[in-house]
């Protein structure tokens, strides 16, 4: 099959729901592919859905409406070629053309021609245009709403925010340290001809997927994990024989984390409000070879029913997702304001739920994969506002994680940030009752 139908039919796939990062993860497991041809279908299927927005623009510029999803598909990754990729325009324009023609004949492979080649024409003046009359929104394919926030945040940063989200992601890995060592992996590493990108602790950022088809990864030594989502459970930092709550655990990772640095002592409670994802959990855990852990299945809201109070307790919160666009590019266009301030209250509550089981003396960090300061900040103040027995722990990141500290002594990996995803970091202690 022709590896641009390929991404044809992974495009055709998401629209019928599913998830971007596990659609492809499941592609691959399926399909033989050398390494070229995995990086090519990564970086055309995630950059269309990046630039969705700019995408559909040109082609209803030059179009009255286009009935065959197939061909709309193959429109936009000729497209997203010709203005994102190093590639031969011409070469685009006629392997466009000559897989039209074989599927659905002349006639409609010249309005794939026409469509494509009227782009090339004017794709530079489109592009000056756009910035000239300050459409950056659609320039970089963000909602409207979401460029008016990002530009009300970050004002004269609001270009610099937008393109680091946009930003292909490299693939992270985490030496499971409970089975393998960091000199075995990068050995592995060496064997397989992977270039590491960067490292942070144990996770090490990659120039290759290959590592997920391994042994090593079948056999819990490594796992898929961004070093943002790491550092979470690790500044909560449990000691040996703590007793601590992981409050939105699936799909575990970082229940893992809090279970290594624990030596697999104590007691983990690893909650989740699905039944499907209590049993991912146990799986993932399984395999990685932890035994500290209960799974239980219950809204952290309701922590009181365990009935018991806590040494420490992560409350990694759902959020909108706004940090890790780089590999769930699709959030962008399925949430709104409204879905922030729902979640940011959710938030607020999940907070409000752990302070009420923690011991005095205890800590929790409160984290996010998210931007926006309602979501961030702006609940952490409020936590604190309405929990006077509460401060602040300075919290040490890496030097090589880069970010800022907001007025609480919160952590943000912000756009500055090349490599992680976007995350914010708090950590709080209960100093009575």
């Amino acid at each position: 099959m022709n590896i641009k139908q390929r991404v044809i039919g992974l495009l055709s796939e998401l629209e019928k729901g599913k998830y971007s990062n596990i659609l492809l993860n499941e592609y691959f497991s399926k399909n033989n592919l050398n390494k070229n041809e995995r990086g090519f279908i990564t970086e055309v299927f995630y950059g269309v859905i990046r630039n969705d927005i700019y995408l559909n623009y040109q082609l209803e510029k030059r179009t009255t409406s286009i009935k065959k999803t197939w061909i709309k598909n193959l429109l936009k990754i000729s497209i997203y070629q010709a203005t994102f990729m190093e590639s031969d325009d011409k070469g685009v324009a006629w392997e466009a053309t000559e897989l039209t023609k074989n599927k659905y004949g002349i006639p409609v492979s010249k309005f794939v021609n026409g469509v494509i080649r009227s782009y090339l024409r004017e794709k530079d003046d489109e592009i000056k245009k756009l910035k000239e009359e300050n459409k950056l929104n659609i320039l970089y394919s963000y909602p409207k709403w979401f460029y008016d926030k990002i530009e009300a945040e970050y004002k004269e940063k609001t270009e610099d925010v937008l393109t680091s989200l946009k930003k292909i992601p490299y693939m992270s890995i985490r030496v499971n340290t409970l089975k393998y060592s960091e000199k075995e992996f990068e050995t592995l590493l060496d064997t397989m001809k992977i270039d590491i990108i960067k490292k942070v602790d144990t996770v090490y950022y990659v120039d290759s997927g290959a590592v997920l088809y391994t042994e090593e990864f079948k056999d819990g030594k490594i796992i898929a994990q961004d070093a943002s989502s790491y550092l979470a459970a690790k500044i909560l930092n449990p000691a040996l024989g703590d007793k601590v709550v992981d409050t939105c655990s699936a799909p575990g990772s970082k229940t893992a984390v809090l279970a290594q640095l624990m030596n697999n002592t104590g007691e983990i409670y690893a909650l989740d409000i699905h039944q499907h994802k209590i049993k991912l959990i146990e799986e993932n855990l399984k395999k990685l070879g932890i035994t500290n852990v209960k799974s239980i299945k219950l809204d952290a809201r309701n922590l009181k029913e365990q009935g018991q109070k806590f040494d420490k307790i992560l409350v990694d919160a759902p959020c909108s997702g706004y940090g890790v666009l780089r590999k769930k590019p699709e959030a962008l266009y399925n949430k709104n304001m409204t879905n922030v301030n729902e979640l940011a209250l959710l938030q607020s509550q999940l907070l409000e739920s752990a302070a009420a089981v923690l011991k005095v003396g205890g800590e929790m960090v409160y984290s996010t994969c998210t931007i926006f300061s309602e979501e961030n900040t702006d609940n952490a103040i409020k936590f604190l506002n309405n929990n006077k027995n509460f401060s602040v722990v300075k919290i040490e990141l890496p030097e090589n994680v880069n970010g800022h500290f907001d007025s609480l002594g919160g952590f943000l990996i912000d756009y500055t940030e090349d490599i992680l995803d976007n995350f914010y970091i708090i950590k709080l202690r209960k100093d009575f009752e």
